[in-house]
């Protein structure tokens, strides 16, 4: 889900204990200080105990430990937590000192003169779901998203109408099912197949899987998708056979490795040439301004 379960956010800013590691005297080589991080990772008994002293007051919070790795910003680990209430849910990243002994929660931005650089790469090179506008564009705009997701349901208007001002602007949507709901893999599968179908049927799918997004289990799904093509106009029974094979469930996997790879924690992430854009409730001015500012930088 989008990013707005900030409640998490604040309580882990405002408990954390937050600090500087002080550098080294002799930095180790890159290879060893990796080999280090590695070493010292976190375990994830250690989180969920961290978790519980953190949360255990509350009952209805619960929370998911996912992979525990060493951070791209040197000498940290990075531990992605999935926070659940009733409200909703959200992903916050912790990223532990070399000790153990602290935790910064956020963000790790890039940095340099040309920041955004790498992440507009690799989206260049890696994308492989459907797209619309100009391929030659100076612009790309790359939306992961998840069909089951409220928030990116809600995203949608502030999305087409971005494009609907920016038409000569490259927009690729790319799938990012999350764990934590149920049939939204599924949905991405048949998304996949639809897009490969026909791209002008695919848009018409995921505007219809959105309008009854909440009339979607996961023992209906099949049902609901197969309908929801036809709908879109192409074949439901053959997308329903397309969706079940391995090489369908390779694109999506890949299309989230491509998310996981430029630090998509949640949906919809949306990156303008590799800007990662981290609310969608920004003035539409404030996108149109992103957008029009890169184009002006790649002419």
């Amino acid at each position: 889900m989008y990013q707005k379960f900030s409640r998490f956010a604040l309580l882990l800013l405002a408990s954390l204990a937050i600090a500087q590691s002080k550098p080294a005297a002799k930095p180790a080589p890159k290879a060893e200080a990796a080999l280090a991080v590695k070493a010292n990772l976190p375990s994830e008994e250690t989180v969920n105990s961290f978790m519980q002293q953190m949360f255990g007051y509350d009952p209805s919070m619960t929370w998911k430990v996912g992979e525990i790795t060493p951070s791209k910003a040197e000498g940290l680990a990075e531990v992605p937590v999935t926070l659940s209430s009733p409200q909703g849910s959200q992903v916050v990243t912790l990223y532990v000192t070399p000790d153990g002994k602290h935790a910064l929660v956020g963000e790790v931005l890039p940095f340099g003169a040309h920041p955004f650089a790498e992440a507009r790469q690799m989206l260049e090179k890696g994308v492989n779901g459907p797209a619309r506008g100009p391929a030659n564009s100076p612009v790309m705009i790359v939306e992961f998203s998840d069909l089951q997701c409220p928030h990116c349901k809600e995203a949608q208007p502030t999305i087409e109408k971005l494009l609907a001002s920016e038409p000569n602007t490259h927009f690729v949507f790319q799938s990012f099912p999350l764990p934590s709901h149920n049939w939204a893999a599924k949905g991405a599968a048949y998304a996949d197949c639809v897009g490969r179908a026909s791209n002008d049927a695919f848009w018409k799918f995921v505007q219809k899987t959105y309008d009854v997004q909440q009339d979607i289990t996961e023992s209906n799904a099949d049902e609901k998708l197969t309908a929801l093509a036809n709908d879109a106009g192409v074949k439901g029974s053959d997308i329903a056979a397309c969706a079940a094979k391995p090489e369908t469930n390779d694109r999506v996997e890949h299309s989230i490795a491509l998310g996981k790879s430029v630090d998509v924690t949640g949906t919809p992430t949306v990156f303008v040439n590799g800007y990662k854009i981290r609310s969608l409730g920004m003035p539409p001015e404030a996108l149109k301004n992103l957008v029009d500012f890169e184009a002006k930088q790649r002419r």
